[in-house]
């Protein structure tokens, strides 16, 4: 179950997912249970971690768990290492490990939180939810008998209650609109996707469109799918969206790449000072050899990412355009502990085919390396690439010559400046509030019944815009304490009544509605298809 439009309305979750995509599993290695007996007394033969924490335990004042101090003591001897090698406790494990894996075990809902009660945007097709006849615009009130609406519910506690493993239950009291008292649901948990493809469409007759958000397990075999049935609707030429995908599986993204790179091609390669390099190559019969090809990149664009693009790039493949990309070209290991945690310890950096590594400089610590996309705003690097400076001693050359650099991103081959002709005060003031997708929740629950009976973008966004849901939600706005500006509502309209309609959109058929109606103010995705012609 997850949020989706708050989550990607709001800057801060972004930046903490990215941070956790880019602690990539490239392999996996058990750590034999090593554990120290802290209480031997031969200080003299172990190392002197292991001699401190005997020393405590043997002789310190207080009554204390060693366990604890280890929780603490890892992280901040792995700080010291670089950005991406992280301790993982036990108890986090989990949750961090299910969008690489591409699935969980719960009831098979998107919710979110208004009015302190919990709303079902909507029920995942398929899941236990939907096939007990829970619907979205449902509200939870209770979870196995305990009231869960009223302030101070967190998502944290919702997800808490609601998941569980395969084979369980829960009981949910449900309102639904319309019916007096509440609907009870014993709902048996289930194994619930997640999909990493968020949609493929048709962007004209011999277009296609595939936007990817990260790279799971299931991530290829998703992407085989939605490019054999745009290859069957007429796509000869795609435009392949990495925007704000934080990485994952490296061989999921090398699998990727090598649909369009023909055979014998170098993809990637690995190499570190206690692991020999390791070359990943393109194989015999890609299915999108022959299509031209566009990908887009952003500043959130990491990892398994980079490396798509950098294959790309440098086998003169297809185009990239946007603004340059993260720039994390380490390679992570996960070693787990007897007690269920791990660490994902870095043991390689990964080289383009033309030999530049992309990872940018850490040695100014972890909170400017993860800050530096901020950075590049103020630098003007967003809105103009001849901001971005590389270092000459880091330039490559592609397959066919062309000059490439290395030492921190891949820079796009056409740069699209971050357009802001349309942000007023008043704009920000509707984003820092929140009202926009406030808005869009609340006109979907008075209007869902109509809308649903829709269930096509086209015609969701022709009833939106013939309903005046622009005016309405300026309306809106002033009650809810944002100064009516007509100059600067003028200004903003256009992304205003995009971002309304596309919200929507999504809370009735989610990603189908949202990216079609979004592109009118995507000028990345514009240059894109433009470059085509």
């Amino acid at each position: 179950m997850k949020n989706k439009n708050s989550k990607r309305d709001i800057y801060t979750p972004i930046v903490l997912s990215l941070m956790l995509a880019a602690g990539i599993i490239i392999g996996n290695k058990i750590i034999p249970n090593s554990s120290v007996n802290y209480h031997t007394g031969d200080y003299k033969s172990a190392n002197k971690i292991n001699s401190l924490f005997m020393l405590i335990g043997e002789n310190y004042v207080d009554n204390l768990s060693i366990d604890s101090l280890e929780e603490i003591a890892i992280p901040k001897i792995l700080d010291a290492l670089d950005p991406h090698t992280v301790y993982i406790p036990a108890v986090q494990m989990e949750a961090i490990n299910e969008p690489l894996e591409g699935k969980f075990d719960g009831i098979g809902v998107q919710f979110n939180i208004q009015n302190d009660t919990i709303l079902i945007i909507n029920t995942i097709s398929g899941g236990p939810s939907e096939k007990i006849g829970v619907l979205a615009g449902d509200r939870i009130i209770t979870i196995n008998d305990s009231l869960f609406a009223g302030i101070g519910i967190t998502n944290t506690d919702i997800i808490k209650n609601l998941k569980g493993k395969k084979g369980t239950t829960v009981k949910v009291g449900i309102k639904r609109n319309g019916i007096k008292d509440l609907i009870y649901f014993e709902i048996t948990r289930g194994e619930i996707p997640l999909y990493s493809v968020d949609i493929s469409y048709m962007l004209d007759e011999t277009t296609g469109y595939i936007k990817i958000s990260n790279f799971s397990r299931t991530t290829h075999d998703e992407f085989l799918a939605a490019a054999i049935k745009l290859l069957n609707l007429g796509m000869n030429k795609l435009v392949l969206d990495l925007r704000q995908n934080g990485g994952g599986y490296l061989d999921v993204a090398v699998n990727i790449a090598d649909e369009f790179i023909e055979d014998g091609r170098m993809i990637v390669y690995t190499n570190g000072e206690t692991r020999r390099r390791i070359d990943y190559k393109a194989s015999k019969n890609g299915i999108c050899e022959d299509i031209e090809l566009s990908v887009l990149i952003d500043s959130w664009s990491a990892s398994a990412s980079e490396i798509i693009a950098g294959a790309i790039q440098d086998n003169d493949r297809g185009t990239i355009i946007g603004r340059r990309s993260f720039g994390k070209g380490l390679v992570q290991e996960s070693h787990f502990f007897p007690d269920g945690s791990g660490i994902r310890l870095t043991v390689a950096r990964y080289y383009t085919p033309a030999g530049r590594c992309i990872q940018k400089p850490y040695s100014n610590g972890n909170k400017e390396y993860f800050t530096d996309i901020f950075h590049r705003d103020q630098n003007g690097e967003l809105n103009s690439a001849d901001s971005t400076v590389f270092n000459d001693s880091l330039k490559y050359t592609t397959t066919e010559g062309r000059t490439v650099y290395g030492g921190g991103g891949i820079m796009p081959d056409i740069f699209v400046a971050v357009d802001t002709s349309d942000f007023t005060d008043y704009y920000y003031k509707l984003i820092s509030e929140g009202l926009i997708y406030k808005f869009a929740l609340e006109y979907t629950d008075k209007h869902r019944h109509e809308l649903q009976k829709i269930n096509d973008y086209k015609k969701i966004n022709n009833n939106l815009l013939e309903n005046n849901v622009f005016d309405k939600f300026i309306a809106y706005a002033s009650r809810n304490g944002i100064k009516h500006n007509a100059k600067e509502i003028k200004i903003s309209e256009k992304i205003i009544s995009a971002r309304l309609r596309a919200f929507i959109a999504r809370n009735i058929i989610d990603d189908k509605g949202f990216y079609p109606i979004i592109r009118e103010i995507d000028d990345v995705l514009d240059k894109a298809v433009e470059n085509f012609k």
